[in-house]
């Protein structure tokens, strides 16, 4: 079973960002009880996803992230 997994994952990173998010949330869908819920969090990931490929979200190194979070709660 080994090799068929590889070989989906192989296959699967030659997909664009937005469809390994949206196969990435119908796997998770496929384990969870409750398709509402993970309906709604794939939207989020793909707006989420759009936000960063257009441009419009601002990301910052995670070292930044943290430390302005520690400095919030001080």
């Amino acid at each position: 079973m080994g090799n068929r997994l590889e070989d989906l994952e192989v296959q699967a990173l030659q997909l664009s960002a937005q469809e390994r998010a949206e196969l990435a949330a119908r796997l998770l869908a496929s384990l969870s009880p409750t398709p509402d819920f993970d309906a709604e969090w794939a939207a989020v990931v793909d707006r989420r996803i759009e936000e960063i490929e257009s441009g419009r979200a601002t990301m910052l190194p995670v070292e930044e992230v943290i430390a302005r979070v520690r400095n919030s709660i001080r």
